[in-house]
């Protein structure tokens, strides 16, 4: 199971995007709200109706947990002490986690990405606490995928889903969207 967590103000294209890829490759997604309630209203005013509550999924954190990013979305994850547990102990078994334009700042603050390769949105580097920089669209390293922003958002699902389904599949995911 993969976890895309939503909080008010989420970057749409990043959270979508990235969900649409994620299933075309088969994989199970579980759009899970962060607040208080199912409907999740995005940076532009588009509201999406998560599957879950953040309250009523398995603390274990389940295969992955992606942060999509956006403003004040990223703020909202951030204040979130749930999901800072679950980012914690996904972390210290070492399960994918994955954040994109803002929400990497959620990592470094947690610490995650201390001694690490990590890209973020511009303007948001130094919130990308004890890591190396690098600005390119999408940035792995270990367990931790990162993505600079929304036109990075098709690469970040792609660099996730490769993860589970491997990189010839995906391949041909990118075929059929027109991306090969």
């Amino acid at each position: 199971m993969i976890y895309v967590f939503l909080a008010q103000g989420f970057e749409e294209i990043e959270a979508l995007a990235t969900v649409d890829v994620l299933r075309r490759c088969g994989l199970e997604v579980t759009l899970t709200a962060v607040g208080d309630a199912l409907n999740v209203k995005g940076a532009h005013q588009m509201e999406v109706t998560a599957d879950a509550h953040i309250n009523d999924i398995e603390p274990s954190g389940g295969d992955a947990l992606v942060l999509p990013g956006g403003m004040p979305g990223s703020l909202n994850l951030l204040k979130c002490h749930r999901l800072r547990d679950m980012l914690t102990a996904h972390n210290g078994r070492e399960g994918l986690i994955a954040a994109i334009c803002a929400a990497p700042m959620v990592l470094g603050d947690l610490g995650i990405l201390a001694g690490r390769k990590a890209t973020c949105y511009p303007g948001f580097e130094d919130r990308l606490i004890d890591a190396t920089h690098v600005a390119e669209l999408v940035v792995e390293d270990g367990h931790i995928i990162t993505g600079r922003g929304p036109a990075a958002a098709v690469d970040f699902g792609c660099a996730i889903a490769s993860r589970f389904v491997g990189a010839q599949a995906v391949t041909e995911v990118r075929k059929g969207m027109l991306f090969e």
